[in-house]
């Protein structure tokens, strides 16, 4: 940082991904959240949660809400993250990375096309 414009442009950037996790429009919008508990954490949700708050920006999705949850009961599972889309049910996407996470926003989230090798199996 070497002026006040930088320091605007920091705030300025922090504001809208706040606003991205933190809107409450509506029962019309897409929510991804990511479990955040210290299991989670540990397990390298906090990459992944912000991973997703940037591709929701950079596509500048609208509707799409990315947020932070506790324990989910899975630890064993973790990262993990649940999509909700109005009208359909609940998809859960386990031992997630940053580059899952990209996929399921492009194929999921974009397309509409569930990514079915990240979903829970009986292994």
């Amino acid at each position: 940082m070497k002026s006040i414009d930088d320091i605007k442009a920091i705030r300025d950037k922090m504001q809208s991904e706040i606003i991205l996790r933190d809107n409450t429009s509506g029962n019309d919008e897409t929510r991804i959240v990511v479990g955040m508990a210290t299991c989670g954490i540990s397990a390298g949700a906090r990459p992944v949660f912000n991973t997703l708050v940037e591709e929701v920006a950079t596509r500048q999705l609208k509707n799409v809400k990315v947020t932070r949850s506790g324990c989910l009961g899975m630890c064993k599972l973790e990262p993990i993250v649940e999509v909700f889309v109005p009208g359909q049910e609940k998809v859960t996407y386990v031992h997630v990375d940053s580059e899952k996470a990209k996929q399921i926003v492009a194929n999921h989230i974009v397309n509409g096309n569930i990514c079915t090798e990240y979903l829970i199996t009986n292994e």
